[in-house]
């Protein structure tokens, strides 16, 4: 359409100068004749023609100019998006080259966790089970009733406990339980504390209480301690896929803190795992702490450098060197709440429970009251400062449905860690 309008308007343009020309030509006829006048005619008219097309020739100059401008910034934008491109793919394909290698890792170190506990735990079956002798005569009470109480009494009924401990292991009967932390005075959930509990073959619950008595003189402590980390570690994954806000306590016993075997390769699982350091808090008791020694103490500031804090609970003496548990690592130091509310002077505090919060802070702690079971013992602890609370009072252990702890796949959405009633 473009160029039938350009033609049209060159033939309106020549024939408007051939008549401009013609009347010239006649006019000057009427002074010089017809032969000079047609001759002048065609000169002023091949002289216009000339002068036209020279203006023409040069708008279209600067027009192809113009357009080849244009084509030179498409060109250039058109090679920095390719370049760009290709940077975002060189990078997209580096970052997969280097996702896929991390998670080989983290599959190469899980597999060689598993290979020690499994090899760990079958050493220490085979040496538990050599211990138990062969049942005489089963009583009327039942399967379970040896643990039922508070604790295993005889021979006989730690005989059997330690039986039961052995086939809940051997066949995988070992719960994963959350007990919910909160902050003060808010009370929102920050954390939760994760518990192992073992069931017999009818399904009944075998608390730490019951097990560890029966479970740590034959050595079989460390095994469940180590399919609780193992399993916390699945947990926080599922979990930091939703939010990376919530927090996971870890409890590792000193059986498996002195475990030459496991610990240097538990290190260089949460090594390969150390995005996680965020959310994974590791809790030892202020015993095995104690009892840590050099080496011990040298695992806990390994796990420290890589990112991951500490916690200390079971704390029976306050009367501690705060500074060297915050060299070592620790950020959290966990109380009974009857220990802060009447009984800071039996466990050798040397500031009253007021300042014992501000003291904490001038080394990094954060202070944890634990085994909170009343309203009224929240009132006393506001007046303390404490950071966290943890209790009955806002939750007791739940059990994590097995399901939670597979891994989720790419399309799969993530969802809330469910819970199941423990009983």
């Amino acid at each position: 359409m473009t160029d039938r309008i350009s033609t049209l308007t060159k033939a309106l343009l020549t024939l408007s100068m051939f008549f401009v020309c013609a009347t010239l030509g006649a006019a000057l006829a009427l002074f010089t004749g017809w032969p000079v006048a047609i001759l002048s005619g065609i000169v002023g008219f091949i002289s216009l023609q000339q002068v036209i097309g020279g203006f023409v020739r040069r708008r279209d100059k600067r027009a192809m100019a113009k357009e080849m401008a244009h084509l030179r910034k498409s060109h250039l934008e058109f090679e920095t998006a390719l370049h760009e491109t290709r940077a975002r793919l060189s990078d997209m394909s580096a970052n997969i080259e280097q996702r896929a290698s991390t998670q080989e890792r983290k599959i190469v170190a899980e597999l060689q966790v598993l290979e020690t506990l499994m090899r760990d735990f079958a050493g220490k079956v085979s040496r538990s089970a050599a211990q138990i002798p062969a049942p005489a005569q089963k009583d009327q009470r039942g399967p379970a009733a040896a643990y039922l109480g508070a604790m295993a009494d005889t021979k006989a009924d730690k005989d059997e406990l330690l039986e039961i401990v052995r086939s809940s292991l051997e066949e995988n009967r070992v719960d994963l339980y959350l007990q919910p932390m909160v902050s003060l005075p808010q009370r929102k959930l920050r954390f939760y504390e994760a518990l192992s509990r073992l069931r017999d073959k009818h399904g009944q619950v075998i608390m730490p209480v019951q097990y560890m008595q029966v479970a740590a003189p034959a050595g079989l402590m460390s095994v469940v301690d180590n399919l609780l980390l193992f399993r916390c570690v699945q947990l926080v994954r599922k979990l930091t896929q939703k939010s990376r806000d919530i927090g996971i306590f870890c409890n590792i016993s000193g059986d498996t803190l002195a475990d030459k075997e496991f610990f240097p390769q538990f290190l260089d699982y949460m090594r390969v795992n150390r995005d996680l350091a965020g959310q994974i808090i590791f809790e030892f008791s202020q015993q095995s702490v104690l009892k840590a020694g050099t080496e011990g103490e040298k695992n806990l500031t390994a796990l420290a450098t890589m990112g991951f804090a500490l916690s200390m609970d079971h704390v029976e003496s306050l009367a501690m060197d705060f500074l060297r548990l915050k060299a070592i690592g620790f950020r959290h130091l966990k109380v009974r709440a009857t220990t802060l509310t009447r009984g800071m002077n039996g466990a050798g505090a040397h500031v009253a429970a007021e300042d014992f919060k501000k003291l904490l802070s001038r080394h990094g702690l954060n202070l944890i009251a634990e085994r909170v079971e009343d309203e009224k013992t929240v009132v006393q602890l506001l007046d303390y400062a404490v950071d966290y609370a943890q209790g009955y009072l806002f939750g007791e252990p739940r059990a994590v449905r097995e399901e939670s702890l597979k891994p989720i796949s790419a399309v799969e959405p993530a969802a809330v860690v469910p819970f199941r009633r423990a009983g």
